[in-house]
């Protein structure tokens, strides 16, 4: 996969990114309604934890670390009843600016760099710090002073912005995907088919009862075994899915996953026909303006094995 492709992939994951920052926009300006309707709040949940596992998934760290501070902070809100206030609203949208000021510049002409984006994860700390604490307080029923709020009174009771707990099963379908990321850079070969094909195998192991899960990637590996698929249209629909469907399995919401259109027609196209005379002089004839050299070896070492 070239770097028109790799940044296609970027692509992706910048222009979901975004729907999710609406979403996470619209439910922090309306954040007494939504703190009381569950399905707005774990709305709010999925849509800062999908950014997280996109954004680890291509190794955008800083992105990653921001979003999954916010999700800590819907997660809260979800599972304890608080009051909110005007100040909750503004720590919640300080933090909503940071996550969107990163994207922005990933988007940019000149991307988000790591020190960039560390540097930028240094100067938020103290800003999730002061917003987990002030929920804290509120899901204990104090009246908090956000003025006395700092990093020093509660770094000890805050996970840091390092530590990332993750369950196994998301870590594994990640870790996978980078696997099938470095492949797909590479030229598309018999072989290296093989070994994305065996990668959905992996993926097909870690949920054997996700009936949606298994038929995602069936149609996956038979899309990834049509030669007549290159891995520049093959890798941004692949990718896109099965992490999407990685994100549902971790959220409980397996019985959602389904392949797209997309890629269900991927799976089932049918290869190209190529007629063939039984004169062998003109068979070979055609099969040499047809087929390539690496096609006609595997073709003549199929032959010799009948």
């Amino acid at each position: 996969m070239d770097s028109a492709n790799n940044e296609k992939i970027v692509g992706y994951f910048i222009e979901e990114a975004k729907e999710h920052l609406e979403t996470i926009e619209k439910g922090i300006l309306d954040l007494e309604s939504a703190i009381n309707d569950e399905e707005r709040i774990n709305e709010l949940f999925r849509a800062a934890h999908s950014i997280k596992g996109g954004a680890a998934m291509l190794n955008f760290t800083s992105i990653q670390k921001t979003s999954h501070r916010l999700e800590d902070a819907f997660k809260i809100l979800r599972d304890e009843t608080i009051e909110p206030d005007s100040t909750l609203e503004s720590l919640f949208l300080k933090a909503y600016d940071i996550l969107q000021d990163l994207l922005e510049r990933l988007q940019g002409p000149f991307g988000l760099s790591e020190d960039e984006g560390e540097e930028i994860m240094k100067e938020a700390e103290p800003h999730f710090v002061e917003l987990l604490n002030y929920i804290e307080q509120l899901v204990a029923g104090e009246s908090p002073d956000v003025q006395k709020i700092t990093s020093a009174s509660v770094r000890s009771s805050t996970p840091s912005l390092t530590a990332i707990p993750s369950d196994e099963i998301t870590m594994q379908v990640r870790q996978i995907l980078q696997q099938m990321l470095v492949i797909f850079k590479q030229d598309a070969t018999p072989n290296n088919r093989q070994q994305l094909q065996g990668m959905c195998d992996k993926l097909v192991k870690l949920a054997p009862a996700e009936n949606g899960w298994q038929n995602l990637l069936k149609c996956a590996r038979l899309a990834i075994g049509n030669p007549k698929h290159s891995y520049r249209l093959l890798a941004p629909v692949i990718i896109k899915e099965v992490k999407l469907a990685g994100d549902c399995l971790e959220v409980g919401k397996g019985s959602e996953i389904t392949p797209s259109q997309g890629l269900e027609q991927l799976a089932h196209s049918k290869l190209p026909q190529v007629l063939v005379t039984v004169d062998p002089v003109i068979a070979a004839e055609t099969i040499h303006k047809v087929f390539n050299p690496e096609q006609i070896s595997k073709l003549v070492n199929l032959l010799q094995a009948k």
